[in-house]
């Protein structure tokens, strides 16, 4: 599977995978779809009057409102991408976002070059062109991706239930680390990503790297016969038992 390096607040570097074609197309749909719904919202109120007393007191206001509606869909992606953190509303749903290929958040400047270049993607070549590069190229891009040096992510590395972050703990758990309260639940989660990463790659660097990070901010060694992984284990079900305790 192919997957892209991303650096995080904390300067950990995870694999994240990278957004197949199948919900990329799924993604496109739902944005599509939000246009349509749009669409058959105002021929529904148009057909039962709901709206035709405005527009026949005012003809330049049916003008405006077709404006305003392919200029929102013109420039839906790019406003998105740039307000959403590189997601539409699609991707979101789907949980893939665009990022730069050097695993920081894109640019404006490379969000703009992306969306410039749908018109060759989608729309000059009918949708075939983008599908099929995207289909070809290792990192799953369309020609405005390699163009804009970008690529899409899945923003959630897949696991199953014993590797999630936030699970109870057993009533008589006695926790190891007692100031893990200093953690928050951006730290937890961070941890938790290293560890199902961890699982679909088996790159021991980040178990190395993370349970270092986490040792230093808790100013807490690591217990004589208790591994890295083990370490970021414990730590975090002793930070779901402290947050448990405190609700």
């Amino acid at each position: 599977m192919e997957t892209i390096k991303v650096n995080t607040s904390q300067h950990v570097d995870i694999d994240y995978p990278v957004a197949g074609l199948g919900e990329r197309i799924v993604a496109r749909l739902i944005d599509l779809g939000i246009f349509i719904g749009l669409y058959i919202v105002f021929v529904l109120l148009a057909a039962i009057g709901g709206v035709s007393g405005l527009l026949n007191s005012s003809p330049s206001v049916i003008l405006t409102i077709i404006i305003i509606y392919f200029a929102s869909f013109v420039f839906y992606h790019l406003i998105c991408e740039i307000f959403m953190n590189g997601q539409s509303i699609g991707k979101r749903i789907m949980k893939i976002k665009v990022i730069s290929l050097d695993g920081s958040q894109a640019s404006i400047g490379q969000y703009f070059i992306r969306w410039l270049f749908r018109l060759v993607d989608l729309y000059l070549t009918a949708q075939v062109g983008g599908l099929i590069c995207i289909a070809a190229s290792d990192k799953k891009q369309r020609i405005g991706d390699i163009v804009a040096g970008t690529a899409v992510i899945k923003t959630s590395p897949q696991a199953d239930f014993n590797h999630i972050a936030f699970h109870p703990v057993e009533e008589e758990y006695i926790p190891v680390f007692n100031n893990t309260s200093m953690l928050n639940d951006r730290d937890i989660e961070l941890v938790h990503e290293v560890i199902a990463t961890y699982y679909k790659t088996y790159n021991t660097d980040l178990i190395y790297t993370m349970s270092a990070k986490v040792a230093a901010l808790l100013s807490v060694s690591i217990p004589a016969g208790m591994n890295e992984m083990d370490f970021l284990k414990t730590v975090v079900q002793d930070y779901n038992y402290h947050t448990a305790i405190a609700i």
